[in-house]
């Protein structure tokens, strides 16, 4: 395969790291883009801007001709207006990504999420892993990105098993890095007050993973054969505790941090008390919020990538002392 590309959401975080990839290793590389100031900018570092968009087939359309592989890493990920927000991109998006890659003959990479698996966590029931043969469960009414991400993923891998296309998916936890603006400015943001909370101490290994990592995996499953129709889990390139990840941050923010250690059900008193307060201030959704945060602060990272290390030879290269420093830099430099 000659080696050129498209990327949707190649200003987003995971889709700027899979720019970063394809031109460090020789691509030709086509970004999807809406505004003039992003042309320039992929301009100077001698990538092609295509003006356009993923809900305009005509412009997706004319952005995928010549191209061998599509990246569709946009999405929206907290925008305003509920389920139609988030439906629109999502699957409008991913749909448009289909037709793009059939009228180009070019493979489709689908940037899922693990939000497809819902809330559940089933290996703190059966004590194993969650891997991508693992049962998708039925998703509660709220979950909107859950249900986008799992129908737009569908939509794909049902395009490739009906001949259409050739498509693979990779499905990532928190993914971190540079250029993150979810994330990384949250824990940021806590972090700078000079004091942290750790449940439990802070034992439990967290569920992320670095956006560098994640486009290797990406780039790995779109030039295998073998991904064609299958998803990909890229959930655990190292493991990292909770303390160590909030450790690692303040030195990268070159902060002092002090520890508050809380137990358990110190913890679990503490956010029913904010999901009470929730489902008063704002119709439940908070509470929503502080279950999933006490989750990922003292449920261990229930999810395994041994699939993409053994079919793809996933062998990431950033480890976390490493990554987490440098993207809470960049995140003084530039917030």
């Amino acid at each position: 395969m000659s080696a050129r590309a498209l990327v949707t959401g190649a200003t987003g975080l995971v889709g700027s790291h899979i720019v970063d990839r394809l031109v460090a290793d020789g691509w030709s590389v086509r970004a999807l883009v809406r505004s003039s100031a992003a042309q320039h900018a992929f301009a100077e570092r001698g990538v092609e801007a295509a003006s356009g968009d993923v809900l305009d087939l005509d412009s997706f359309g004319r952005a995928a001709r010549d191209v061998e592989v599509i990246f569709h890493t946009a999405a929206a990920i907290t925008p305003r207006g509920g389920w139609e927000a988030f439906g629109t991109l999502n699957i409008g998006g991913a749909r448009n990504a289909v037709a793009a890659a059939e009228a180009s003959r070019a493979r489709l990479v689908q940037m899922s999420s693990v939000a497809v698996y819902g809330p559940e966590r089933r290996s703190a029931r059966t004590g194993r892993k969650t891997d991508e043969d693992t049962p998708l469960a039925a998703l509660p009414t709220r979950a909107h990105y859950a249900r986008s991400k799992r129908e737009s993923e569908q939509l794909v891998l049902d395009a490739h098993r009906a001949g259409r296309i050739w498509a693979t998916a990779v499905r990532p936890v928190v993914v971190y890095g540079p250029r993150d603006r979810q994330f990384v400015p949250r824990i940021a943001r806590l972090l700078r007050r000079g004091v942290a909370p750790l449940i439990g101490g802070g034992r439990s290994i967290i569920p992320v993973v670095h956006a560098a990592n994640v486009a290797d995996g990406a780039l790995r499953a779109a030039t295998h054969d073998v991904a064609g129709g299958r998803p990909y889990l890229l959930a655990n390139d190292y493991e990292v505790t909770v303390a160590e990840f909030f450790t690692l941050a303040a030195e990268g923010l070159g902060r002092r941090i002090r520890f508050v250690r809380i137990p358990h059900r110190v913890a679990r008193v503490l956010f029913r008390g904010l999901n009470v307060i929730a489902r008063f201030a704002a119709g439940g959704r908070l509470g929503a919020v502080s279950d999933a945060s006490l989750g990922f602060l003292t449920h261990d990272n229930p999810f395994t990538s041994d699939r993409a290390r053994r079919e793809l030879g996933w062998a990431p290269a950033v480890h976390p002392k490493q990554g987490v420093p440098e993207a809470f830099r960049w995140w003084l430099t530039h917030h």
